[in-house]
Parts: structure tokens; sequence; C-alpha cells
């Protein structure tokens, strides 16, 4: 008779729980400030999402509008998708509080279990704290002067062209994108710090 060691998954409820509490674990010695402004760069980015996704299919005039995709790509797979990846980079600011920041998980192929390099972290954040600030600044700047961040001036159909309302809506959609970079960055600095004395 031979007996089954193998173990059960948890129900999906139960599975679901133990990866958003693996996701948010809190490292040792992160600071309180560092953990909050953390978890508040993916709702730096959430608005515009929302805003992007929710503006596409409100707007019929948009529709069968792809812009530069090709034919076969459908403008809202493009939108869903474009803030589906902004979401998920805001996201790794979250791992430079957490446990995963500091060990790569199980399923990472290759890496799992190994300690993440503290100095590629911090390269790889600090780069993008610096291109989403400067992204977004240009962009903000670009817009106040009448035209687009490549320079071209904005079209009659953009929405602070067609509106108060709309306008209103793309500003407090898109101003929270001002603090991503300026967040980041301080997470940065405080993994850093906290890595360091780690050593």
């Amino acid at each position: 008779m031979t007996t089954d060691t193998r173990t059960e998954l948890p129900p999906a409820p139960g599975r679901l729980r133990s990866c958003w509490a693996a996701a948010h674990a809190r490292a040792d010695g992160v600071p309180q400030w560092a953990w909050l402004a953390a978890l508040a760069v993916p709702l730096t980015v959430l608005p515009s999402g929302i805003w992007r996704i929710a503006g596409w299919f409100l707007d019929e005039s948009s529709h069968g509008k792809g812009g530069d995709l090709p034919a076969w790509v459908p403008g809202w797979s493009y939108m869903l998708f474009l803030s589906l990846v902004s979401e998920l980079l805001a996201f790794t600011a979250v791992g430079l509080v957490t446990r995963w920041g500091e060990v790569f998980p199980r399923w990472v192929p290759f890496l799992r279990g190994r300690r993440v390099p503290t100095r590629a972290a911090v390269v790889a954040a600090a780069i993008g704290a610096l291109l989403v600030t400067v992204l977004w600044t240009g962009a903000f700047v670009s817009e106040a002067a009448g035209v687009t961040i490549t320079g071209e001036p904005l079209s009659d159909d953009y929405p602070t062209r067609q509106g108060p309302w709309q306008a209103a809506a793309l500003y407090v959609s898109y101003a929270p994108l001002l603090l991503w970079g300026p967040l980041l960055g301080a997470v940065t600095w405080a993994y850093w710090r906290r890595r360091r004395t780690q050593r």
C-alpha cells in the first residue's frame, strides 16, 4: 500500500489570499513612510488607466480609429494593454518594501530563492524613477504649451480642447502621475539605505 504524500492546493479564494499576502509581506526594517509611499505608487497610475479605458468606451468617435496601430489591433485592446502594463510597472515599487524585493520568489525561474542584488534593484528603480519623472513632467509642460510631447499641435479632439469638463477629467486623472517618479525615487533611496545596512 502506498501513501500519497502530495499536498493539495487550497481552494481558489485561499490561494488568492496567500498570493496577496506574499506580494504584500512587509520586509524587516522598512520605515512606515516608505511602506506608505510604495503602496501609493500604483494608486498614482490607476486614475489614468481608468480614464483611458473608460474614455475609449464612452467616446464613440474613437471607435474604429486605431491611430498608428495595425488595422487588426482593436483600439480597446491597446488601451487595456497600456493601462495594465503601466499598473504592473508601478506595482514593482511595492517590491522595494516587501520580501520579494530581497529574495526572488519561487515562481521566478533560475533565480528562485536567491538574494536580489541590491545594486541591480537600486539602479533599475532609480532609472525608472528618473524616466517617469521626465516623461510626465514633460507631458504636462508640453500640454500646457498647447503641443504634444513630440512638439506637434494638439488636435481639436484632444480633451482640453473639447470643453471644461473633459479638461477637468483629464487633469484629475493624469495629475497623480506627477507623483510617480518622486515617490519611486524616495522608496528607492529607503531601499538602498536598508539593504546597505544588511550586508
